[in-house]
């Protein structure tokens, strides 16, 4: 009933964990400071050999997550009654009566709609469980979004339309086993490093067993190990997966057999191919024609090819149709299925997957289930026993829709968690001038001085990986337990027992009457059963005694008897048991170039820095190697501007402008110009890259197209005038 945070004892060595930074979900070994380095001095981290995903390895960021486990820590409660004020400490049975009070007040006015929440995928599982059993269940507002909207939620949409279920169907060990893996939409080397080392190695060791394929508009470290890097321009991805579709027709490497078992949907599909020729593809793609009979050539001498990508095909309007483009290839080939095969979505977060499977999207409920689905809702209501409380029946409001409805004054709370939206989301001044209207916006959060935090009302301390024992599940669907082995600082507390707090205050006492974490995961597991994520042969003891797991994990099922690929049968879980061949037309950017703006800004990451760099901006080994975010511009277009490299530049869309350095480089397709998203208003060498952004997204996923938008520069003097 209370916060409980025992940390481990150390007395049997390191504790083991999942790293918290990506979704490759690498395992670690934390050692804790001697008692001569005192209680301030940082753990140190290394890889754990033992973990199945990672088997020892690390990038530089798990390298030196100890050193930012107890800095600039928030460690009590604060509040406000106005932004414009400053916090002042509270305790947390005031804070608790705020938010007691701000939630009864908005259900009397505005009813459970006017009360949404925005989580992340820094969640545990036992986080994100028991936030949808609070909002979706005890307050019946369906208002619960996470960051992964930002991240995965087009690759959710894309599985579900072609499969009838989410969840990636491969596994890691298909990296060793492909014969062409395609990186589309992914800066693997940057992104999810380990993963790419594991590819790199093995290219190293079999030059003629592996060829990488890259499409991406800018050459990184990614592409320079590829053997075809198709640098298309921005938004096309979807144009040149029908382009291969057209060749894998003319050259007659469809699997019929497997076409006619296992599909439906093909003759549109194949229709609509059939209009992208390679002529069409080069003129719209801005390739040359051979570049894409290479890939074809590729595809068709390959026993085993492995798609893989992440939030370059996800983040577009038409992020869903790119990923059942992906699918299409390899449904109608039959590279699916089988080792070193299928499409695979690489997971941006440690635990956007564990969010999936209990339910953190707007639409979902636990066990991969629909709040539209009148069957799911009453299965997970018997389960949360709330009854008279029902489930709303209508899906809730996006993270984008929640800064709408507030622009229309239509939410009394706005409850963010273990997320940073005011440097992530897109039009960051719009979403300013929205969450000012919100009576009350709350923030649970780790660390001091967030964009979030300007704009918040109550700020309460969270306890984050390594003081609060969970769960997160890895992008291969691999769960690991992670214990808390530290104390929390000050009063922090894990949210899974903050939502809990709060719902026995408002009278669920029985509902979320939890001892520990190991109870929530019990109780979540159990609604999992016999679901395509089917965890319930899973618990916290299993997992620390037996290492991580991979589901679906039914009772009854030995350490280690995991399944590593889903669909293997040919059958899915449709209505008819077949995959659905999805035929759309390409779209192109949501904001395409003109006169006016007649540049394409794309962002991304870099491979020290970590989202809006709450933790890894205070390492200084992580700030070594890019002190700054620069804009990257290709050497006609800085002509064309008159820029020049090492100048600085004003960045201009329809929606504000930033300032950054430049670097001239041919590295980066003419016409695109490239920015980091990390640098949001609070750190020193500020670039809200965001600001730029537009909101359109795609129609079906509502995932923001946060990788394009139309802008112009500008040359800075020197002088600042």
């Amino acid at each position: 009933m209370s916060h409980p945070t025992t940390p481990l004892s150390h007395a049997d060595g390191p504790a083991r964990a999942q790293c918290p930074y990506c979704g490759v979900g690498c395992g670690l070994e934390m050692k804790p400071p001697t008692e001569a380095a005192g209680s301030q001095a940082p753990w140190t981290a290394r890889g754990d050999r033992h973990h199945p995903s990672s088997l020892g390895q690390v990038c530089v960021k798990g390298a030196t997550v100890g050193e930012t486990l107890h800095r600039n820590r928030l460690t009590t409660p604060l509040y406000r009654p106005r932004t414009d004020q400053p916090f002042t400490p509270i305790s947390w049975d005031r804070a608790f009566e705020l938010l007691e009070a701000q939630v009864r007040r908005t259900l009397a006015e505005k009813g459970p709609s006017g009360i949404a929440m925005y989580g992340s995928g820094q969640f545990q599982t036992e986080d994100y469980y028991v936030a949808n059993k609070l909002i979706k269940g005890a307050l019946g507002s369906n208002n619960f979004d996470a960051n992964s909207r930002l991240c995965m939620s087009s690759a959710v949409s894309g599985y579900v339309r072609s499969f009838g279920t989410d969840g990636p169907p491969c596994c890691y060990d298909d990296l060793d086993q492909a014969d062409t893996v395609l990186l589309i939409g992914t800066n693997t080397a940057e992104c999810h490093p380990v993963l790419f080392q594991r590819l790199l190695k093995r290219k190293r060791k079999q030059q003629q067993d592996l060829q990488i394929v890259v499409v991406d508009p800018r050459a990184t470290a990614t592409s320079d190990a590829a053997d075809l890097h198709l640098a298309i321009r921005p938004g096309t991805d979807l144009a040149l997966l029908h382009g291969l579709g057209h060749l894998l027709l003319g050259r007659g490497a469809v699997h019929r057999a497997y076409v006619e078992a296992s599909t439906e949907g093909f003759d549109a599909l194949a229709e609509l191919w059939a209009a992208w020729t390679p002529e069409a593809v080069s003129r719209f793609c801005g390739i040359e024609e051979r570049q894409l009979h290479q890939l074809a050539d590729r595809w068709v001498a390959s026993p085993a090819v492995l798609s893989l990508w992440s939030m370059g095909v996800n983040q577009s309007v038409e992020g869903t149709a790119t990923v059942a483009g992906i699918i299409n290839l390899h449904l109608v080939s039959g590279q699916i299925g089988r080792p070193g095969a299928g499409p695979f979505s690489l997971t941006g977060q440690p635990n956007a997957m564990g969010g999936r499977e209990a339910g953190g999207l707007a639409r979902l409920l636990p066990g991969y289930r629909s709040v539209t689905d009148a069957g799911h809702r009453a299965v997970i209501e018997r389960h949360w026993g709330l009854a008279p409380v029902s489930i709303a029946p209508a899906s809730g409001l996006t993270v984008w829709e929640q800064i709408e409805a507030m622009e229309r004054g239509e939410l009394g709370l706005w409850w963010v968690a273990a997320t940073n939206p005011l440097v992530s989301l897109p039009w960051l001044d719009r979403v300013r001038a929205a969450v000012a209207r919100c009576p009350m916006v709350v923030l649970n959060e780790a660390y001091v001085g967030t964009e979030t935090a300007a704009v918040a009302h109550l700020v309460l301390p969270a306890a984050q990986w390594s003081e609060k024992a969970g769960v997160m599940t890895n992008s291969e669907r691999r769960v690991t337990y992670c214990p808390a082995f530290r104390a929390p600082p000050g009063e922090a507390r894990a949210d899974w027992a903050i939502f809990a707090e709060l719902g026995r205050r408002l009278g669920f006492e029985e509902q979320f009457r939890y001892g520990s974490a190991a109870e929530v995961f019990e109780e979540f597991v159990a609604i999992t059963a016999g679901r395509v994520c089917d965890l319930s042969g899973l618990s916290h003891g299993l997992l620390h005694e037996h290492g991580p797991q991979q589901w679906p994990f039914p009772t009854g099922t030995s350490p280690g008897g995991g399944a590593p690929r889903l669909h293997t049968s040919g059958r899915f879980p449709t209505a008819s048991g077949r995959a659905r061949l999805i035929a759309e037309p390409p779209m192109g950017l949501g904001e395409p170039p003109d006169g006016d703006y007649p540049l394409v800004l794309t962002v991304g990451r870099y491979l020290e820095q970590w989202h809006t760099m709450t933790r890894t901006g205070q390492v200084e080994r992580l700030l070594r190697s890019h002190g700054e975010p620069l804009l990257e511009v290709h050497p006609a277009d800085a002509l064309a501007h008159g820029l020049v490299d090492g100048g600085r530049a004003e960045v201009i869309s329809r929606r504000g402008a930033v300032t950054a350095r430049v670097r001239v480089t041919d590295r980066i397709r003419q016409g695109t110009v490239f920015l980091p998203m990390h640098w949001g208003a609070a750190q020193q060498q500020a670039c809200e890259a965001n600001r730029l952004m537009h909101a359109l997204g795609c129609p079906i996923s509502q995932q923001p197209e946060l990788k394009a938008a139309a802008v112009h520069l500008r040359p800075i003097e020197a002088s600042g005038h």
